[in-house]
C-alpha cells in the first residue's frame, strides 16, 4: 500500500470518527474506534488461518449470503468444532466464535439489530477470558458498552454502536486489509487522536520523527555505530511504552525476524491495552512480546526484580519517552534499591534520572540506550549534578543530541536525546545541536526524512560540523563542572557581517544622487501642468 492509500485509509477512518463522535470527548472514542479496528484484525487473521485449516470445507457462499462462512460450518459440523478449536489455538493462539467474528457484526450493524451491544460486550468477553491465554486479559477492560457517553439507554446506546460499526466496515471495504495495512491505519489514528488531545497525548504517543531517530540510534552496533545495524537484538525495552510505537519502530529497522522479543511496560491501564492490540495489530506474534502493566519506578515486574546477578534480564537496546520531569516519591528504601544505590536518588520534583537509571540498569554491556528527557537533566544541579557526573566519569553517555521545540502534542519546550552506553570506546561525549533544522508547522514542528538521517548519520559516523556537532573531551566537560548544555560547547552565535564605510557611504552618495535627479524630473512635469513644486 502506498503511503497515499494509507493517508487516504487513515483519513477516512479519522472523518467517520470526528463525524461519530459527536460531544464524546476524543479520547473516550478512541478507545472504541481502535478496538473495533482490532476486532476486524483478529477476525480477518483467523478466517485467513481456518480457510486454510479447513481447506475443501470451508464454506462458501453466494454474493447475498451476508453471514460468516464459520457460522455455516459450525451449523453443520458441531461434532468437529471442539478438535477445530484445538487446532486454532495452536496455529493462530486463539479462538474467535462465529458469531463474534467482524463480519457477523457489522451484519448486525448494518440490519439495525437489536441485540448488537450484548452479542459485542460478549465477544470481547469471550476474547479476553477464553480465547487462549494472558494476551488477551483485559484488553477491552476500558471499553465500556453502556457508558451513557454512548446514549441514555441501551436503544440508543445499540443504534449509536449500529451507526459507529456499520460506518467504519464500509470505510475499510474500500480498502485493501491485510495486517500491515490495518497496523498502519491503528498507527495514523493514535497520531490523530494524540493530536487532538494536547497535553494528554504524551501519555500515550512519541511522534514518529524522533521514534525513527531513536529506532535507529539503537539498532546500530554499539562499538562501531559506522560498521552499519547489528544483525539481530535479542530482546529490546521500552519500560515506558505509551502504545507501543517506539518498540514497534525498532521492531520495523531490522525486519519481523531481527528481534528475538519485545518488552514493554506502561503504567497507564488504557495505554497498556493500546500497546497490546497494536503489537498483534502489526503481526507481533503473542509469544514474540510482553507487555507489563505496572510502574517503572517502583520496578513492581517480577521478572526485572530479579537479585541473582546471573539471573539479571538484560536487554541489548533500551529506548523510552518517559513523562518529562515527572512529581515522584523517592522514599529511603528506593535509596536502596540495586537501580539507584550507588548513582543516588533523582529529587522529588523531577524523576527523569530516575527513569534513566531504570532503564540503564538492564542494559546489556554490548547494548545501546536512547532516552527522551528535558533539556533541564543536561544542567540542573544538586541530586541531579551528582547522577550525571558520576554516569559521565564512569564513560557511560555517548551523545547528547538537542531537538527543536514544538515537536511534542503534549508540550512545547525543546527536548533532547541522551544516548548511553555500558562499555564505550571513544573517551569523549558528542553533542549534536539539531534545534535549528526542522520544518515549521501551524500547530507543530516537524522534523523532515534529511533532518533525522543528517541527526543518525552525524551520530553513526561521529562527524563534526561548525555550529551543528563536535565532539568533545572529558577534560573540557569537567572544567565545565560537568555541566552538559549543548550551548557552551557548541557555538550557534554567527559573527557579525564587517561593513565597509566606504562601500556604504558611495551607496548613499549615489542614492541622494538619484533622489535629487528624480525630484527634479518630476518638478519639471508638475511645472508643465501649472502646479507648484515639491521643495
Amino acid at each position: 500500500m502506498t503511503e497515499q492509500q494509507l493517508n487516504k485509509l487513515g483519513s477516512t477512518l479519522w472523518d467517520i470518527a470526528d463525524q461519530l463522535r459527536g460531544a464524546m470527548n476524543a479520547d473516550d472514542f478512541r478507545d472504541y474506534m481502535l478496538s473495533f479496528l482490532f476486532l476486524r484484525y483478529l477476525s480477518d487473521n483467523y478466517e485467513a488461518a481456518a480457510k486454510k485449516e479447513l481447506g475443501v470445507d470451508y464454506p462458501v457462499l453466494d454474493e447475498d449470503d451476508k453471514r460468516a462462512p464459520l457460522v455455516v460450518w459450525y451449523t453443520a459440523n458441531a461434532a468437529d468444532v471442539a478438535e477445530f478449536e484445538k487446532q486454532m489455538r495452536r496455529k493462530v493462539h486463539y479462538v474467535i466464535e462465529p458469531q463474534h467474528l467482524w463480519s457477523s457484526i457489522a451484519e448486525l450493524a448494518r440490519t439495525q439489530n437489536d441485540f448488537l451491544l450484548q452479542t459485542l460486550e460478549k465477544g470481547f468477553k469471550y476474547i479476553e477470558n477464553q480465547s487462549f491465554d494472558s494476551t488477551f486479559q483485559g484488553l477491552f477492560s476500558e471499553i465500556n458498552l453502556n457508558s451513557e457517553k454512548l446514549g441514555k439507554n441501551y436503544t440508543e446506546r445499540n443504534a449509536k454502536l449500529c451507526t459507529i460499526i456499520s460506518k467504519i466496515a464500509a470505510g475499510i471495504s474500500q480498502f485493501s486489509t491485510d495486517s500491515d495495512i490495518l497496523g498502519d491505519a491503528y498507527e495514523y489514528l493514535i497520531g490523530q487522536f494524540a493530536a487532538g488531545s494536547g497535553k494528554k497525548a504524551g501519555e500515550f504517543y512519541t511522534p514518529q520523527q524522533i521514534s525513527d531517530i531513536l529506532s535507529a540510534i539503537v539498532v546500530l552496533d554499539s562499538q562501531e555505530p559506522k560498521t552499519g545495524k547489528k544483525a539481530k537484538l535479542d530482546k529490546v525495552l521500552d519500560f515506558a511504552c505509551g502504545s507501543g510505537s517506539l518498540l514497534l519502530n525498532v521492531r520495523k529497522q531490522l525486519g519481523s525476524h531481527g528481534i528475538g522479543k519485545i518488552y514493554g511496560q506502561e503504567s497507564n491501564i488504557t495505554t497498556y491495552n493500546l500497546a497490546r492490540m497494536n503489537m498483534l495489530l502489526h503481526g507481533v506474534k503473542d509469544t514474540e512480546f510482553e507487555i507489563h502493566h505496572g510502574d517503572s519506578l517502583l520496578n513492581d515486574w517480577n521478572i526485572l526484580n530479579e537479585m541473582n546477578p546471573a539471573k539479571k534480564q538484560v536487554f541489548d537496546a533500551v529506548v523510552a519517552n518517559p513523562p518529562f520531569s515527572y512529581r515522584w516519591e523517592p522514599t529511603e528504601a528506593l535509596g536502596e534499591d540495586f537501580r539507584f544505590k550507588s548513582h543516588g536518588l533523582a529529587p522529588k520534583s523531577a524523576a527523569d534520572f530516575a527513569f534513566l537509571l531504570h532503564g540503564f540498569h538492564f542494559l546489556s554491556d554490548q547494548g545501546t540506550m536512547a532516552i527522551i528527557l528535558p533539556h533541564g537533566v543536561l544542567f540542573r544541579g544538586g541530586a541531579e549534578e551528582r547522577i550525571r557526573t558520576k554516569l559521565l566519569k564512569d564513560g557511560h553517555i555517548d551523545t547528547v543530541i538537542g531537538l527543536p521545540a514544538n515537536l511534542f502534542f503534549s508540550t512545547g519546550i525543546p527536548v533532547c536525546i541522551l544516548v548511553l552506553k555500558k562499555c564505550k570506546k571513544p573517551d569523549d561525549v558528542l553533542f549534536i545541536n539539531a534545534s535549528e533544522y526542522f520544518e515549521k508547522g501551524k500547530r507543530q514542528n516537524r522534523l523532515l526524512p534529511e533532518h533525522i538521517d543528517k541527526i543518525v548519520g552525524t551520530y553513526q559516523y561521529r562527524k563534526e560540523e561548525p555550529r551543528y556537532a563536535r565532539r568533545v573531551s572529558m577534560a573540557e566537560i569537567e572544567k565545565n563542572d560537568f555541566n552538559l548544555n549543548i550551548s557552551r560547547y557548541i557555538s550557534t552565535a554567527q559573527a557579525e557581517a564587517q561593513i565597509d564605510l566606504g562601500v556604504v557611504h558611495a551607496e548613499l552618495v549615489e542614492l541622494e544622487n538619484h533622489i535629487v535627479a528624480s525630484t527634479q524630473k518630476h518638478n519639471q512635469f508638475l511645472s508643465e501642468l501649472g502646479l507648484s513644486p515639491l521643495l
